[in-house]
């Protein structure tokens, strides 16, 4: 194992042929944290949940080291096709040894060092806190990167939920919705057209809201997936119908 990363559709071994000087992490996010100071009292209050209930973080930030393997190329070509590629863009990133889940943000060229055996390019990031999964909650499954130990097939659940006139609840388990805070569309589709309520519960957010929802896709900002279960009711105005929930899962 190379422990290579694909950036986009270019693989730093397949493509570029230069391997890490060491095992590829991206950095931990930093938790953004605003404490107040109370004058004339001890310590401070932590205000980092105060307005949304769970911590935030700032992006990952940091560097990869790579060395270029001699007998491929001339390092002048190597040098300008990684930096036609990937210099100043903005794009997913697959480790090898993470393939279930990407990462996404800025890539910047840093440096080429030249030695007298091989040269070394220094690869700087600017990346999303959370690390997505490849496949979103109604995607068709892969089975080649699926982990049989960890993995869980979310799309029994989620896709074409059949919907009646009375209110049903579905109760979703943190591992079906990960550990990153998401916004989940809603794909309704009612036989007589007059639309669905969904009433979508989150006690750990004190959620508690409920919303006509016409036929189509919708997006509801309130409606967040966070915390240990989130349970949902939906119904038809009148008749039956199908909702799907579509969404991507990510963790730190």
């Amino acid at each position: 194992m190379y422990h290579s990363i694909t950036f986009g559709d270019k693989n730093t071994w397949d493509d570029w042929h230069i391997v890490p000087s060491s095992r590829p992490v991206f950095n931990p996010p930093s938790l953004k944290r605003k404490l107040l100071d109370i004058p004339g009292a001890d310590g401070s209050i932590d205000l980092s949940e105060s307005l949304t209930g769970y911590p935030v973080y700032e992006n990952r930030e940091g560097s990869l080291e790579f060395i270029v393997m001699n007998g491929y190329k001339e390092w002048y070509q190597a040098y300008s096709d990684i930096m036609d590629y990937l210099h100043g863009r903005t794009m997913r990133a697959i480790l090898e040894d993470d393939r279930e889940y990407f990462y996404e943000g800025l890539f910047t060229i840093n440096e080429w060092k030249s030695s007298k055996d091989r040269s070394r390019i220094i690869i700087d990031y600017n990346l999303g806190p959370y690390k997505w999964l490849t496949h979103a909650s109604l995607d068709d499954w892969e089975w080649d990167t699926f982990n049989f130990y960890t993995g869980i097939i979310p799309t029994n659940k989620f896709k074409n939920i059949s919907v009646t006139d009375s209110y049903e609840a579905h109760t979703f388990e943190k591992g079906l919705f990960g550990r990153a805070p998401v916004c989940p569309s809603f794909i309704v589709s009612t036989v007589s057209g007059n639309g669905m309520y969904i009433r979508f519960i989150n006690n750990k957010l004190g959620i508690d809201i409920t919303k006509l929802v016409q036929n189509g896709t919708t997006q509801i900002p309130e409606f967040l997936f966070l915390g240990d279960t989130v349970t949902i009711y939906f119904k038809c105005v009148s008749g039956t119908g199908t909702v799907s929930i579509n969404f991507r899962q990510g963790r730190l």
